[in-house]
């Protein structure tokens, strides 16, 4: 087993970078602010939502990217990962579409297909259901090009998607996004870890450029 927060050769060589070395946060910073909120901390090499703090940013935007982390939750148990998001707008998820985080065997979204952790939340579930029990880490890759997007969860791909194709303009349509004229239209954006009140840790945060 490799040591976590760090890079492979295999990964170097395929142009993954760290965004977490598990000490520091230096990649990230909140949303719409310059600095590092007080509620996020860096914990026994993790980046742990702790209080009321918002969501934290990659610095650097992406546009097509395969972006990696590992994620637990206790308790209710709920955040989600968001990409392409802009700060043009108020919040992030006004602009980036979001992989489900939850704890499905506690929060009430864990009932619903569309919202389980994994989900393209609230338009696409997953194939399989693969998340493991709550408290053990879930290993996810997001693949983001062009218009194609994949979630991979435990080794598993589990949604796939095209943007702006006349499926999900439908599902966006009879969403509560519908009235959110830039959702998913980004070319590119940051990507957001959610804070939605709950505890959750990631380590392991790795991009790379496609």
């Amino acid at each position: 087993m490799s040591e976590h927060n760090t890079l492979t050769e295999e990964e170097r060589a395929a142009g993954w970078e760290l965004l977490f070395d598990g000490v520091s946060a230096e990649h990230w910073r909140g949303f719409q602010r310059e600095d590092f909120p007080a509620g996020w901390v860096v914990v026994e090499g993790t980046i742990h939502r702790a209080d009321s703090a918002g969501d934290i940013v990659t610095r650097e935007q992406y546009k097509d990217f395969e972006f990696k982390l590992d994620w637990r939750v206790e308790g209710s148990g709920n955040s989600g990962i968001m990409f392409r998001v802009s700060e043009d707008e108020d919040t992030p998820w006004l602009t980036g579409p979001e992989m489900q985080i939850l704890n499905d065997d506690v929060h009430p979204d864990g009932k619903n297909p569309l919202t389980r952790a994994g989900t393209n939340y609230a338009l696409h579930a997953m194939d399989k259901e693969v998340i493991r029990p709550v408290g053990e880490w879930n290993e996810i890759m997001l693949h983001v090009q062009g218009p194609h997007v994949e979630h991979w969860v435990n080794g598993e791909r589990v949604v796939a998607y095209e943007l702006f194709s006349e499926d999900w303009e439908e599902r966006v349509a009879n969403s509560k996004f519908g009235e959110m004229p830039k959702y998913g239209r980004m070319p590119e954006g940051h990507i957001d870890l959610q804070d939605h009140g709950d505890l959750v840790w990631f380590r392991n945060i790795k991009v790379r450029r496609l």
